[in-house]
C-alpha cells in the first residue's frame, strides 16, 4: 500500500507532486462532539477554535494551520512531512504571551520579563536557531513537590526558550491530534476540563446500566514513558524528519539535580510544557484505542470510559466483564512498559442497584471511589431516585485548610486589605473548583474555616484580642469575601446543554 503524505503551504492549501489542490474548507465547526454517555465510537468533528490567537500576522499562522487540521480530520492515515514550516516568528511570539509571568526559571535562570526585552530580536534570532538547527535544549531543573501519601513528585522546570519552542510545536501537533483523540479523552485538551470528565463520568453511570466500576490510575506514568514506544506513535502521523528530532531532543536532553546533569533514558519531565500532549497520544495508542475496541468486542454489556491523564473509570455492566479487562489492561500496559498502581486500582459494585444487591447479600454500603478530587458514593435524593453524590476527598480538604491557616500565621502582620485580597482568591479557587450540587456543605465549611482562621490571626496581633470584634470583622468579609454559591449546575443539564444528542 503506497503510503500517504502531506504538505501543507500556509494558506492552508495540500502540497502533491505536481500541482496544488486548494482545501474545501469545514462544513461545520463548533463544540467539541463527545460521546453521547459514552457509548458511541470515535469522536466526529473536534474543530473548535481558531489554531492561533490573533496576532498582526495572524493570516498566514492561524490560515496554515487549519489547514494542517482540515487534512488531518479528512484523512486519518495521512503522514505530515512539512510541520516545521509552520514554526514562524509569529507563532514563537503568540507561544511567548501564552506563557505564564510568574513561572519558576530554569537553568538559564531566564525570567518571562527579562526575555520580554528586547523580545523581536530574541524571537527573530530563536527562529534562525531552530530552521538553522543549531538551536540546542537546555537540560530541565528538577524539582520535588509533597505528595498526600507522604512521598515527593519530581517536577521539570524547562528554560524559558524551550518552553517557547515546545508550546509553538504542542499548537502545530494539535491540529493533527486533537482530531484523532476519541471521545473519552479528557485530560489538557482544547475546551475540554476536569468537570466535562466528571459530568461525563456521572451521566454514563446514572443512564446505563453500570454495576461495577474499574478505578485504574498508572504508577508513575509521567517517568515511564517509553522513547522509542512514543517515537513511534508519533511517526504515525508525522514524517517530519526534523520535527521528531526536535521532540527527540527534549526527551533525551536530561536533567540537573543537586548541580549534577544526569541523563533521562525514560519518561517525559512533568510540568514541561510539551509533556500533557505527549503523555495524550502515548495513552492514546496505549490505552484508549485499544479499549474502545475491546469494549466492542469483548462485552455483552454497557460499558462506559473516562480517562483524564494517567487516571481512567471504566464501568461494566456485568462482573465478568471488568475482570476480563482487568485482566487485558494489565497484560496492554505492560507491554507499552507501564504499570497499573496496586493500592489505587480497585473493582467495585457501584451503580443503582449496587445498594439493593449487598442489602440482598447481607453486605453494607457500597464503596466509593475518589476520581479528580471528588469521592464518588452512592445515594438517593428525597424523593428516593439514586443520585451519585460527590464530595471533596477529605484529604484535600483538610491539607488545604491547614495550608490556609499557616499562611494566614504567616501573613499576620501583613496589610489587612491585602490578605484579605489573597484569601479571596483562594476561596474564590476552592469554590470554583469544588462547588457542585452535594458538595456546598464541604465548600461553606471550607468558608467558615479558613475566615475563623482569619479572624483568630488578627486578633493575635493584638496581645489584649480586642482590634477584631465580630461586627467589625462580619463587615471586613462582606467586603472582601465572596459569599457561597453553587457554580456548578447539575451534570444532567451542562452536558445535555453541550451535547445534545
Amino acid at each position: 500500500m503506497k503510503e500517504k503524505f502531506c504538505n501543507t503551504d500556509v494558506n492552508g492549501s495540500r502540497k502533491s507532486d505536481n500541482n496544488i489542490v486548494p482545501e474545501k474548507p469545514a462544513n461545520k465547526e463548533g463544540k467539541i462532539s463527545a460521546e453521547q454517555v459514552e457509548g458511541r465510537a470515535l469522536t466526529e468533528g473536534n474543530i473548535v477554535s481558531p489554531a492561533a490567537v490573533r496576532t498582526q500576522g495572524r493570516g498566514a499562522v492561524s490560515i496554515g494551520l487549519q489547514g494542517v487540521r482540515r487534512k488531518a480530520q479528512q484523512d486519518k492515515d495521512v503522514r505530515f512531512n512539512n510541520l516545521f514550516y509552520h514554526i514562524t516568528s509569529d507563532l514563537l511570539t503568540e507561544s511567548f504571551y501564552s506563557l505564564k509571568k510568574n513561572s519558576a526559571a530554569g537553568v538559564d535562570k531566564v525570567s518571562w520579563q527579562q526575555y520580554a526585552k528586547g523580545l523581536a530580536e530574541r524571537i527573530e534570532d530563536l527562529h534562525e536557531r531552530v530552521h538553522a538547527g543549531s538551536y540546542r535544549a537546555k537540560p530541565v531543573r528538577r524539582t520535588y513537590i509533597n505528595k498526600a501519601d507522604g512521598r515527593k513528585r519530581p517536577l521539570g522546570v524547562t528554560a524559558l526558550e524551550d518552553k517557547i519552542v515546545q508550546q509553538a510545536v504542542a499548537t502545530i501537533l494539535n491540529q493533527i491530534y486533537e482530531v484523532d483523540f476519541v471521545g473519552f479523552s479528557y485530560g489538557f485538551r482544547e475546551k475540554r476540563s476536569q468537570h466535562d470528565a466528571l459530568d461525563a463520568l456521572h451521566e454514563g453511570i446514572s443512564r446505563r446500566r453500570i454495576n461495577y466500576i474499574l478505578d485504574a490510575d498508572i504508577s508513575a506514568f509521567f517517568d515511564q514513558i517509553d522513547h522509542e514506544w512514543l517515537m513511534k506513535f508519533l511517526s504515525h502521523r508525522i514524517a517530519d524528519v526534523r520535527m521528531l528530532r526536535l521532540i527527540r531532543k527534549w526527551l533525551k536532553v536530561g536533567f540537573v539535580e543537586d548541580g549534577k546533569r544526569k541523563p533521562q533514558e525514560v519518561g517525559t519531565p512533568q510540568g514541561s510544557v510539551i509533556s500533557p500532549l505527549l503523555a495524550n497520544i502515548y495513552l492514546h495508542y496505549a490505552q484508549d484505542l485499544w479499549a474502545h475496541q475491546w469494549r466492542g468486542r469483548h462485552t455483552g454489556g454497557d460499558v462506559i470510559v473516562i480517562r483524564y491523564a494517567d487516571d481512567s473509570v471504566v464501568g461494566f455492566q456485568y462482573k465478568n466483564d471488568a475482570e476480563r479487562f482487568l485482566k487485558d489492561f494489565v497484560e496492554r500496559m505492560d507491554k507499552f512498559c507501564l504499570k497499573l498502581h496496586p493500592d489505587k486500582t480497585r473493582l467495585i459494585e457501584f451503580g443503582r442497584f449496587a445498594e439493593a444487591n449487598r442489602r440482598k447479600r447481607g453486605e453494607g454500603k457500597p464503596e466509593t471511589f475518589d476520581f479528580l478530587g471528588f469521592t464518588h458514593s452512592c445515594s438517593k435524593t428525597r424523593n428516593g431516585k439514586f443520585f451519585i453524590r460527590r464530595k471533596t476527598i477529605k484529604k484535600r480538604f483538610v491539607k488545604k485548610c491547614k495550608e490556609v491557616k499557616q499562611e494566614l500565621k504567616e501573613r499576620m502582620h501583613d496589610d489587612v486589605v491585602e490578605t484579605g485580597k489573597w484569601l479571596n482568591s483562594v476561596i474564590r479557587g476552592f469554590q470554583n473548583y469544588y462547588a457542585v450540587p452535594g458538595n456546598m456543605n464541604i465548600v461553606k465549611s471550607f468558608y467558615d474555616q479558613t475566615t475563623r482562621a482569619w479572624l483568630h490571626t488578627l486578633r493575635r496581633r493584638s496581645q489584649k484580642g480586642r482590634g477584631f470584634i465580630w461586627k467589625r470583622f462580619e463587615k471586613l468579609i462582606r467586603w472582601l469575601i465572596p459569599r457561597v454559591r453553587m457554580v456548578h449546575p447539575f451534570p444532567s443539564q451542562r452536558f445535555q446543554r453541550y451535547y445534545p444528542r
